[in-house]
């Protein structure tokens, strides 16, 4: 790529900020008419929160916004660099704002002031008390970012003083409108429809890397002189970056085909290479975790239960810990999926009476199945002769029928012989043989 020419302009990210809650894009769950954070600011009094949502959402926006909303002093702290020397600095400042004791006395009110703390899980306990004291007394108000769920977080006594907002990634036509507002300014040139669903999707919701991107772009195309940007253009200016996450193309979903194909041939070492190929290519993990999950109930089933909950409790420690700690969870997971006994009977049984339902009609529910809350419905006979299973031997009432009248029983569920379900198919079978024997009873006694 050429060299790029020195920019007096501020960066993109800062020249397109929204100076008003009506330039924000999206978030309108929370900033839309009606909505939670849109009255906190139309109320004219802020209140201390957390903004919890991915990497390029609006979160610092949103609480610069606020502070112009009460025109109030907008104190900034990193969790990453900074520590407990800048919450006092920023207790100064807070004071200083507010006014001296004179002034107070002699009714001046002083300016509000807003301490806005970036990556506020970063702190540890006695970083995030340090704020307690001076949010309780008023001195300022608090407005901590994070990614991480702050849940686990944030402590409970800080939490407990805060509204909770998450945010949302932004949505594709969400990342559309962000490039269209920076077409309009004249920062980048127009960008070719496959360019720019390729940019909208390597972005994937997070408008901050679409801008970095779209002034890297910006930069180049200026560099040689290009009037449009081109998807060719755009992985060769990019390359192996733009390649590799192709998320929402052929080769993403490729990708994901080839981990799930791996885990259901119990090839662990295959399903780690892919896994890994996907987290490399930039994969969201959470997608990943998503995944897992849907793997355990479609391929591994009553196989082997544990599944689903291992798919389930990797999720969450991915969550908790976030990258990369979290990932190892993740990959400990694919590994276990991939060992675990297989069988779809679940997944099938579950299409199949989805497709039976759909074209069957709507039966009636027997009479003895029915709920009978009230004498009117006793009196027509709702739940008579129902047979408490409990009450029965073994716990199990042979020969009673439980569908609809006149419908021949289907076999939906056929268990496999591996795993767990190798029990669960030999105790289906001795249930069936007791209804029979019932049924068979009954004919000759008849």
């Amino acid at each position: 790529m050429a060299q790029s020419v020195p920019s007096t302009h501020p960066p993109l990210a800062e020249r397109l900020r929204p100076k008003t809650l009506g330039e924000v894009i999206g978030q309108q769950h929370l900033l839309g008419e009606g909505m939670p954070l849109r009255i906190a600011f139309e109320s004219g009094q802020p209140h201390s929160c957390i903004l919890w949502g991915p990497p390029g959402t609006g979160k610092t926006t949103i609480a610069r916004l606020m502070a112009d909303a009460f025109d109030a002093q907008f104190i900034t702290i990193s969790a990453v660099l900074g520590g407990v020397k800048d919450i006092r600095e920023a207790v100064e400042q807070a004071q200083i704002a507010q006014g001296t004791a004179l002034e107070a006395a002699s009714g001046a009110d002083g300016r509000r002031t807003i301490v806005f703390v970036d990556e506020v899980h970063r702190f540890n306990k006695s970083q995030q008390d340090a704020f307690l004291p001076h949010v309780e007394s008023g001195l300022f108000t608090f407005v901590g970012a994070t990614t991480e769920n702050p849940s686990f977080e944030v402590n409970s006594a800080l939490l407990s003083r805060a509204a909770v907002y998450v945010l949302q990634p932004l949505t594709e036509s969400d990342l559309e409108r962000i490039v269209a507002k920076a077409q309009a300014i004249d920062a980048v040139p127009p960008v070719e429809k496959k360019a720019l669903d390729r940019l909208v999707a390597y972005a994937d919701g997070d408008a901050r890397r679409l801008l970095n991107t779209l002034e890297t772009l910006a930069v180049a195309a200026t560099n040689e002189k290009r009037k449009e940007i081109s998807d060719e253009w755009l992985l060769k200016v990019l390359g192996e970056r733009m390649r590799r996450y192709d998320k929402g193309g052929e080769q993403f979903y490729d990708t994901i085909s080839a981990l799930h194909k791996s885990v259901r041939g119990s090839d662990p070492d295959a399903s780690l290479y892919w896994f890994m190929r996907m987290l490399d290519g930039g994969a969201d993990p959470r997608y990943m975790a998503r995944r897992l999950i849907r793997m355990a109930a479609e391929d591994v089933g009553l196989a082997d239960p544990r599944a689903l909950r291992m798919a389930l409790d990797a999720s969450e420690t991915y969550e908790r810990l976030g990258t990369p700690e979290g990932e190892l969870a993740l990959a400990q997971c694919v590994v276990y999926l991939a060992m675990a006994p297989k069988s779809n009977a679940v997944y099938n049984a579950f299409n199949e009476a989805k497709a039976f339902i759909k074209q069957d009609g709507t039966r009636p529910v027997p009479l003895h199945l029915r709920n009978a809350p009230t004498q009117l419905m006793k009196k027509l006979d709702y739940g008579k002769d129902y047979r408490y299973a409990h009450d029965e031997e073994g716990g199990f009432a042979a020969g009673e029928n439980y569908f609809p009248e006149g419908m021949a029983p289907p076999q939906f569920y056929r268990p496999v012989d591996r795993g767990l379900e190798i029990k669960i198919g030999q105790k289906l079978a001795e249930l069936r043989e007791r209804n029979a024997a019932t049924k068979n009873l009954g004919k000759d006694g008849a």
